[in-house]
């Protein structure tokens, strides 16, 4: 039997140990060379974009460098999702090394306590670095001539506490008994490409922005939910009862079917909550994990960090806990 490739030696090329024996120098440089990769880690000026700039450190050593261009001072994550940051380079090399290695998710309790960060730190922390990834999936279109895509829905959230006694228990299929905070979460799944996901009310809500990021020639395999009866006139369609088969006649959705497992078992075993405003980011997160599964560890530090210090300061999290920007 083939060895897993997590289990395998190509799968490790970056230790926590590795991180934590780093000095600030040296997380410096890597920030430096991951951000400014064009000119081999000098500064380049997010103001003016020029590239003569001198060291102008802080009194207390924290990089800054000053353009003699525009007289403005930056540092490494000036601009970035990591701006005005209070933990040194080295902890947030190590908060982004210790998100990548946990393939079903990251709880931000447990990543508060290895960091020594409260739990409100860890959180906005968390948030951004799904932003990070989610800046991947901006305007990606799935499929085109020849290629597979398969579709398929799942609902999260909304979880409604089952009454004591059975007696007073309630269907709570029923819509009239839910709490109206249960989403559907919608997968798009190339087969050997990217994933796209997003959250509907319900599945079949999810029709137009179907046909608008799944490009023209593509197969799309979905099952027997009448959601899906909408994607034939635009694709050529191919369907699976999962009743009796997951697979049957050249159809499956087994690829979408992974996705949402790595989702449940992330909602199930590490956040317990993702309903609401949330849900969405942690659905880019489980298609990030699985766009990423067989990339190294040690590249998907690199991938996640080129991301957030691209991405400029976060619109829905900076200021987060003083509430002057809303989730």
């Amino acid at each position: 039997m083939a060895q897993h490739f997590l289990l395998s030696s190509a799968a490790k090329t970056l230790s926590l140990a590795q991180v934590f024996r780093m000095t600030d120098a040296e997380a410096e440089t890597v920030f430096r060379k991951v951000r400014w990769s064009e000119t081999n880690g000098e500064p380049v000026c997010p103001s003016c974009g020029g590239v003569d700039a001198y060291d102008c450190r802080r009194p207390n050593g924290a990089s800054r460098f000053r353009c003699r261009a525009c007289q403005k001072d930056f540092s490494v994550t000036s601009g970035t999702l990591f701006a005005s940051h209070k933990l040194p380079l080295r902890g947030y090399l190590a908060a982004i090394a210790i998100f990548c290695n946990e393939v079903k998710g990251k709880s931000m309790l447990a990543m508060s306590r290895d960091l020594g960060l409260s739990y409100k730190a860890a959180f906005v922390l968390g948030h951004k670095m799904r932003e990070a990834m989610a800046e991947e999936m901006k305007g990606r279109t799935i499929g085109g001539e020849g290629k597979v895509a398969e579709v398929d829905g799942g609902h999260f959230g909304g979880y409604v506490k089952p009454a004591n006694r059975k007696e007073n228990r309630l269907d709570r299929r029923l819509w009239e008994n839910q709490n109206g905070k249960r989403k559907a979460v919608v997968i798009i799944r190339e087969r050997n490409g990217n994933s796209l996901p997003a959250v509907f009310g319900t599945e079949g809500a999810a029709l137009a922005w179907i046909k608008s990021r799944v490009a023209d020639g593509t197969v799309v395999h979905a099952d027997e939910a009448a959601a899906w009866n909408g994607l034939h006139s635009r694709f050529e369609m191919k369907r699976i009862n999962h009743q009796e088969a997951y697979s049957a006649d050249g159809a499956c959705t087994n690829m979408a079917e992974e996705y949402f497992s790595r989702l449940r078992r992330a909602e199930i075993g590490h956040h317990h909550h993702i309903a609401g405003v949330y849900l969405l980011r942690y659905a880019q997160e489980a298609a990030w994990r699985e766009d990423n599964r067989r990339n190294t560890n040690g590249e998907q530090v690199q991938r996640l960090a080129g991301n957030a210090l691209k991405r400029k300061p976060s619109v829905d999290f900076t200021g987060y806990w003083q509430r002057r920007k809303a989730a």
